[in-house]
């Protein structure tokens, strides 16, 4: 646009005088305490925006376009993550065979950042302020007037942006700002699926048979002697299975029998049968399997951290880490002679969690 198409009263008037107000186009020549002269700043050059409002409007237009369409794509974002699935996979040339939700994401993410500092950075170019001031150095400490200076440019900054005035820019800035954060909270979801009550719930239950795991046959009390130990895992579960090694994290337990006049708790022996005790093995520091045990006292180890329980005083802690005793399974006697469970586990197994009642 040329400035014969410019109305006479959006011209600058005195170009030369706004020059020499702000120090543009000064200089100062050397002398004995100054050996360097000083150039002083390029003259002022006005922007097409500063002159002629409809170039100013079609700036405020494009802003906007970028922060809306930041906007569009954090939204695509959110709408990726949840309708593509997983394990779909497209061909992207030159990319090949690539996961779609990982494309999509990253697309979307990508274009909502960008279009954000595109925006900004569109906005501060060419309808921001572009006048250079000069200003002199000056001591560290703030001094009142130093004070009153810097609000005073703060208001006149806020002024020049036009924020208060350009209510589209604003608008559509705060929009892209505040969709834009989403996206993280949105990944926070894909930090795992949510537990519900997996972690207070086993495969024991009331009549499921205790199987030794070594030889994966039912156990009787017979099979229990004195000073050993026993692993044994619930009746149903096979290594075979898809979830065997979730479950068995869970319901691994360890059989030992004790001399019913050596067992000082009094619920530890009224959910024993004729001084087998059946505890869960995962240890309550870190969850490590548990599998020490000390015929003479009673006592077991875990071999990570050196947490030790008494399994004939309610399997409480008496040395190491661990928060809280080991999980106690009741179990009796079927018709059929074998060791079965009367129920699940009364307390979660394993180390303590957060919202653990």
């Amino acid at each position: 646009m040329s400035s014969q198409d410019i109305p006479e009263e959006n011209l600058p008037a005195a170009q030369s005088a706004g020059h020499d107000e702000h120090g543009h186009g000064a200089v100062s020549p050397a002398d004995d305490k100054h050996p360097f002269a000083d150039p002083g700043l390029p003259p002022h050059e006005h922007r097409i925006q500063d002159i002629d409002e409809r170039a100013a409007k079609r700036s405020e237009r494009s802003v906007a376009l970028m922060f809306t369409v930041s906007m569009l794509a954090t939204v695509a974002f959110i709408a990726s993550f949840v309708a593509i699935p997983v394990d779909k996979s497209v061909y992207i040339f030159p990319l090949g065979h690539i996961s779609a939700l990982n494309f999509a994401l990253g697309m979307t993410l990508g274009i909502a950042l960008f279009c954000i500092g595109a925006g900004a950075v569109h906005w501060a170019r060419t309808l921001m302020s572009d006048v250079e001031i000069a200003d002199e150095r000056h001591p560290i400490e703030a001094e009142p007037e130093v004070r009153e200076k810097v609000f005073a440019d703060f208001k006149q900054g806020a002024k020049e942006s036009a924020l208060g005035r350009r209510k589209l820019i604003r608008n559509t800035m705060f929009g892209a700002l505040t969709l834009v954060p989403l996206s993280g909270v949105v990944l926070l979801r894909d930090l795992g699926p949510l537990p519900g009550t997996k972690l207070r719930h086993t495969l024991w239950s009331k009549g499921k048979l205790l199987v030794n795991m070594n030889t994966n046959e039912p156990l009787r009390p017979s099979d229990v002697v004195v000073g050993s130990l026993t692993f044994a895992k619930p009746e149903g579960l096979e290594e075979h299975d898809h979830e065997f090694q979730n479950e068995i994290a869970k319901a691994a337990l360890m059989i030992v029998r004790i001399q019913p006049d050596n067992i000082k708790d009094k619920r530890e022996l009224e959910w024993s049968h004729e001084g087998i005790v059946a505890y869960s093995k995962i240890c309550t520091h870190v969850g490590c399997p548990i599998s020490l045990y000390e015929q003479q006292t009673h006592h077991v180890l875990c071999p990570c951290h050196q947490s030790t329980f008494d399994l004939s005083d309610g399997a409480r802690v008496i040395f190491g880490p661990a928060g809280h005793a080991l999980p106690q399974l009741r179990i009796g006697v079927n018709d059929e002679g074998y060791l079965e469970a009367l129920g699940d586990f009364e307390e979660p197994v394993g180390p303590a969690f957060w919202e653990r009642g």
